[in-house]
């Protein structure tokens, strides 16, 4: 997958193939990239 020229820390990228989010995470060689935390739906139950 790759990051755009532009990517800051902690944007959030999707993969075309499979849908996956990921958040990109600042590495030594430039970023990385770990899952995305997904945030359910709250129905106060």
């Amino acid at each position: 997958m790759s990051v755009p020229s532009d990517a800051i820390e902690g944007e959030i990228v999707t993969c075309a193939e499979c849908g996956a989010s990921f958040e990109l995470v600042k590495a030594p060689n430039g970023f990385e990239l770990k899952p995305a935390q997904t945030v359910g739906e709250d129905w106060g139950q």
